[in-house]
């Protein structure tokens, strides 16, 4: 993967034309057949509209819950149909655009073709539209996509299970943690479609979360403790490559620990304020270490680069959410009820999952499309919302009345998808900027 120049150049523009030593050439049209030319260009289309959709979803229902006017109905829960899209939807199509560009170098592969890849992802991409329309209209089709999701995500992960069975790289650990947390990712898929059936929407929940902790989050903490601290050697020279392997175990272990205290809270034990005194303390400690390694791997020195800020500001959301997800449990010793809960987790899935998601995709868009890797001052500014719409979402938790800075922060999340969408949608259809085949 090409390494972040120092010197920020403009991007070249996604249409009309390209200037290369002087000359502007035409850059041809958007084609479909464009999206089958390289494994990230497909997955990262499907995700985009699975992003953008269900963006646009989330913010009408909020509208309605603020206004009213919309009169929607549900076949399934809102809140359950959102948490699922958001952590098992265009995030796993996202990872199969990474994981099938980045992971054969990692482990010294013949990487697949896009055609041989269409059809796991093209199984979730149906899944998740049928899921989202499934919620408002029957249940039957809201099962019937998450099966679809299911063979499809099963299907992805086969085969990345079959590359790392082939590779005869010495240093295969990243891929191996990922691959684990594929599997987590499918257990919590299948249960959850189980739970459906069964009409136990508490286990679902249950099982979404910790969909999200032991494959989304696992899968980030392995992509982030790997790429940002080679990113930031590439861009700035005085800072060396440091990711020692327990730094890795240290940050698993903080995820595991969230993992189990999801099912601790779903089966109610342990409870009470001793039990929130101690997971309060823990976390706290967790997001302390947390946000010292994100400037032990050079959060000031990146500021001045913004695609590289946008990593290691997208870092520091992770040691927050444990922060505050111990704040939460602290101060809510008084009443019982932790007082910040719903805060401390749109921290980590906006923030965190978010922030990243945006940085990643973009540079690896850039490199694979012949342009400079750099953030633009769209990239810039749709990066920017997108930590206001994260500050907006915990600040609603305090409220009395959250509605209406609920619905804001979900409107503007859904203005950065579609805008940033957009823009890179625009690219995946079109031929590189610098003429190379991929």
């Amino acid at each position: 993967m090409s390494t972040t120049s120092r010197k920020e150049l403009p991007l070249p523009g996604a249409g009309g034309g390209k200037r290369m030593r002087g000359v502007i050439l035409p850059v041809a049209g958007w084609r479909l057949s464009g999206l089958l030319e390289a494994p990230h260009r497909l997955g990262f289309a499907l995700a985009m509209l699975v992003l953008i959709g269900s963006a646009i979803w989330w913010g009408l229902v909020q509208w309605d819950r603020f206004t009213g006017h919309l009169g929607l109905r549900y076949a399934v829960s809102p809140t359950l149909t959102h948490a699922a899209v958001m952590s098992l939807g265009f995030i796993p199509l996202f990872f199969a655009g990474f994981l099938f560009t980045a992971g054969p170098k990692w482990l010294a592969v013949e990487a697949p073709s896009a055609r041989q890849l269409l059809p796991a992802l093209l199984f979730q991409f149906a899944g998740w539209c049928l899921w989202l329309a499934g919620s408002h209209g029957h249940l039957a089709v809201a099962t019937v996509g998450l099966a679809l999701a299911l063979v499809g995500m099963t299907l992805m992960y086969v085969r990345f299970w079959s590359l790392l069975r082939r590779s005869p790289a010495p240093d295969r650990l990243h891929a191996k943690v990922v691959a684990v947390a594929g599997a987590v990712g499918l257990l919590a898929l299948a249960g959850l479609l189980l739970a459906l059936l069964a009409g136990r929407l508490d286990l679902g929940s249950a099982l979404v979360r910790s969909g999200l902790w032991g494959f989304v989050v696992v899968t980030y903490v392995v992509v982030a403790h790997r790429m940002i601290p080679f990113f930031t050697s590439s861009a700035v020279p005085m800072v060396e490559v440091w990711r020692p392997f327990w730094v890795l175990w240290a940050l698993l272990a903080m995820v595991a620990m969230e993992w189990l205290a999801v099912w601790a809270e779903w089966a109610g034990w342990p409870a009470g304020r001793e039990w929130m005194l101690v997971r309060g303390l823990l976390e706290l400690a967790a997001g302390s270490v947390i946000l010292w390694l994100a400037f032990a791997w050079g959060l000031v020195q990146s500021l001045k680069i913004r695609l590289l800020a946008m990593l290691h500001l997208g870092f520091v959301w992770l040691g927050l959410s444990f922060v505050l997800a111990g704040l939460s449990q602290l101060l809510g010793l008084r009443t019982g009820i932790p007082l910040l809960g719903l805060g401390a987790l749109h921290a980590l899935t906006m923030g965190f999952l978010g922030s990243l998601m945006l940085a990643m995709v973009t540079r690896v868009s850039c490199g694979h499309s012949g342009r400079t890797l750099v953030a633009d001052n769209l990239v810039w500014a749709l990066f920017w919302a997108l930590q206001l719409a994260v500050v907006l979402r915990i600040v609603a938790v305090l409220l009395p009345e959250p509605t209406a800075v609920t619905a804001l922060s979900a409107l503007l999340w859904a203005l950065v998808s579609l805008l940033w969408g957009a823009r890179l949608l625009g690219w995946y259809g079109r031929p590189r900027a610098d003429g190379r085949p991929g």
